[in-house]
């Protein structure tokens, strides 16, 4: 398939899902009877996050203080299992929406629909259609980007661009939404409505990455409003995307097998530590081996249900439904790499020089009161959270594995610590990892179950695998929970790296 393929050949070749309006290749067959698994996730099963979480008064708690819908929805369910982090995304997240703050309430939903558009990301749109109607919103705008005030519509620029390519955000986009006359944006507006954009980007990022299924609807008989799929669907199984039981190997692994490898894992950790304690390397070194990741990061192709099609390909041919692209413009705009092959390079975007903690915290807390704060609160909590446990190991350091996995988001977004040594990346984080990192935080849509049980197999879970589990050993392994901080680790560090680029651009205004 050439680049320059014309669009009605190209989409001749692909095939429209009727009831989740994903694309399919048209080669591929559907076989199943189940369009969906039960619980709140695909990749989940329900008995596992059951046994690994039962919820809680201080979580029931937590959704009637401050959950918007009043109910316990299929995303906070999964975040359960990690309350203390969950205090405080549900915190913000209400913050964000119903207390006082410089936008009306049908507006926030409304941009946390735009920005869950831009991922196609129809679990978020679907439930802020009805929180934005609840608010007094006016339906017409349900119909599209047409029928909203020409205010609401300036933000589409702003919003693909932190979606996609935030790098690409300068003074000159503020200074255009902040000086439009009669439908300027105030800074304290315009600070919140980017809060909202970049939080809404993130957890459709969460969403995919957690397979987060459609909430049960008690007024269909089966129990799912099937118009509400995000993600998983039947036709996920024509891609190879097993909801059941797939995997990249197709093999159960053993528990000496799936040990060994975290032997392997914990040895290399250990490595690192002495390897910086005994001789640390030179600021050259270090910005080497950062353009080094930054480039190797070029070559993890993301979305294994492309096959052998070149992501860069595929997206000229990415067909966007109708319910959804109403709400966004230039839908075909998406990621690209930040170092792109053949191209002059970008300013690398250096940590230091305009850090979360001496400058976005105090501007966004300066022109949107209180949200520094709650903000700051979430990402420390998700940096810092651990159990100090891998697998049935106790006594865990996990801080270098943790920093590896914020940073390389951070990384493949351009932004540079000078103080990390990024030959970690590497060491800490096998190629399958990478993949689902980068499809998770650069093209969520795409992301497959098959990719989530393609990284740390031994952290499966699966009974088969490991017997009958006790209390005490499920708890050491923790196997869902594991992987969803992963997850919420990925959602703030993607949610980070969009605000830093943003306020940055605020500040230059300012200045």
């Amino acid at each position: 398939m050439n680049r320059g393929s014309s669009s009605p050949s190209a989409a001749a070749n692909y095939l429209l899902c009727t009831n989740c309006r994903k694309v399919l290749r048209k080669d591929k067959r559907i076989r199943v009877s189940q369009p969906l698994t039960r619980g709140p996730s695909a990749f989940i099963p329900e008995k596992e996050v059951a046994q690994a979480n039962t919820v809680d008064e201080r979580t029931n708690f937590l959704v009637e203080e401050y959950s918007t819908s009043g109910r316990l929805d299929n995303i906070t369910q999964v975040m359960s299992l990690h309350t203390q982090y969950l205090e405080s995304f549900l915190r913000s997240q209400f913050y964000m929406l119903r207390m006082d703050g410089p936008l009306p309430l049908p507006h926030r939903h409304y941009i946390a629909i735009m920005a869950a558009a831009r991922h196609q990301c129809s679990y978020l749109i679907n439930m802020h259609v009805d929180e934005f109607l609840k608010t007094g919103g006016i339906a017409e705008w349900l119909n599209g980007l047409e029928y909203v005030p020409q205010r609401l519509k300036n933000l589409n620029e702003i919003n693909k661009l932190l979606a996609h390519r935030p790098w690409l955000i300068t003074k000159e986009h503020i200074q255009k939404l902040v000086k439009t006359g009669e439908n300027n944006w105030s800074l304290p507006e315009l600070v919140h409505a980017v809060v909202l954009l970049a939080h809404y980007h993130a957890l459709a990022s969460f969403v995919f990455g957690s397979g987060i299924n459609p909430e049960r609807d008690p007024e269909i008989s089966n129990g799912f409003r099937l118009i509400s799929v995000n993600n998983f669907c039947v036709c996920d199984l024509a891609n190879d995307n097993n909801i059941e039981n797939a995997s990249l190997t197709g093999g159960n692994f053993g528990i000496v097998d799936s040990l060994s490898e975290l032997e392997a894992l914990m040895e290399r950790m250990k490595r690192l530590q002495e390897e910086r304690e005994d001789e640390e390397a030179s600021q050259e070194e270090m910005t080497t081996r950062f353009e080094k990741e930054k480039k190797e990061s070029l070559f993890v192709v993301s979305g294994d249900t492309l096959h052998s099609f070149p992501h860069s390909d595929f997206e000229d041919d990415m067909i966007i439904t109708s319910d959804v692209s109403r709400y966004i413009e230039d839908p075909g705009f998406g990621y690209e790499d930040f170092a792109r092959r053949g191209e002059e390079h970008l300013p690398t975007f250096r940590a230091q020089d305009y850090t979360w903690e001496n400058h976005g915290f105090s501007l966004v807390n300066r022109l949107y009161s209180d949200i520094g704060h709650l903000l700051d609160e979430k990402f420390r909590m998700v940096y810092n959270l651990t159990y100090n446990t891998m697998a049935t190991h106790e006594d865990v350091d996990t801080t270098m594995l943790r920093r590896a996995l914020f940073n390389y988001v951070h990384c493949m977004f351009g932004i540079r610590y000078d103080d990390y040594d990024y030959g970690e990346v590497n060491q800490l984080l096998e190629r399958s990892l990478k993949v689902y990192i980068k499809t998770v935080t650069c093209y969520p849509e795409r992301t497959t179950k098959r990719m989530y049980d393609s990284y740390w197999r031994q952290f499966k879970h699966s009974e088969k695998v490991f017997g009958p589990l006790t209390p005490r050993i499920f708890h050491l392994y923790q196997f869902p929970s594991l992987r969803v901080h992963v997850n919420l680790l990925l959602m703030e560090a993607r949610m980070q790296a969009e605000l830093l680029y943003a306020l940055r651009a605020i500040t230059r205004h300012l200045t």
